[in-house]
């Protein structure tokens, strides 16, 4: 896909659905963004959302949740999958959040890894969300839909990452993967996409070919 046409399928995007998260738990701390995104794994955004809400609203920060038993993070995330699994990493990123960094949330890719649960999509959001950094986390649907639509062509998430920094204009880095969350969300679907009412199809690859064999 050519500079100008990416440029223009972003354009189009955030003309759609604006570059303001739509998530709670984005919009929150530093803490609060990393605290959420690991209870997003595996979990609806708005079941993230309802767990994330109950539990700062009882522990909104590292010296809390790290004095917190474990099973009273357990239930107040009870909305999240695998909550007792992530009641446990909770409470031990919050003690080495206050251990190794003083209760500052780390603001780079390597210390944010090096907490438990933590991969690199999982600290990218940190920094873009959190930190306002410019980062590209690519989760599984962000990978599928940006090799859906041809920006580019890769096997994973990892692949996409490296490609997308590429070819991604600088002023839309930070709201890149909001932007694909947003359209996977709403019409970019992994079953069934629905491009009869999308609004950036003919500038994409899947979206020319559907045409051309309807």
């Amino acid at each position: 896909m050519t500079d100008k046409r990416i440029e223009k399928v972003l354009e189009i995007l955030t003309r759609t659905y604006g570059n303001n998260p739509w998530n709670w738990h984005t919009r929150q701390t530093p803490f609060q963004v990393l605290i959420g995104t690991v209870l997003s794994q595996r979990t609806r955004d708005e079941k993230t959302d309802e767990a994330a809400k109950a539990l700062f609203a009882r522990y909104s920060s590292p010296e809390m949740l790290a004095a917190a038993p474990v099973k009273e993070i357990a239930r107040l995330i009870r909305s999240a999958n695998y909550y007792n699994t992530k009641a446990q990493r909770i409470k031990e990123i919050s003690k080495i959040i206050l251990e190794r960094h003083g209760g500052d949330t780390p603001d780079t890719i390597s210390d944010l890894m090096g907490l438990p649960g933590v991969g690199r999509k999982t600290a990218s959001c940190v920094l873009l969300y959190g930190f306002k950094k410019k980062a590209l986390p690519v989760d599984t649907h962000v990978h599928r839909i940006s090799n859906r639509i041809g920006l580019v062509t890769t096997q994973t998430a990892e692949q996409s990452e490296g490609e997308l920094w590429k070819v991604i204009p600088e002023k839309y880095v930070i709201f890149y993967n909001e932007l694909m969350v947003k359209h996977g969300q709403r019409v970019c679907k992994p079953i069934s996409p629905q491009c009869p009412k999308c609004p950036i199809v003919q500038y994409c690859n899947y979206g020319i070919k559907r045409e051309k064999l309807d």
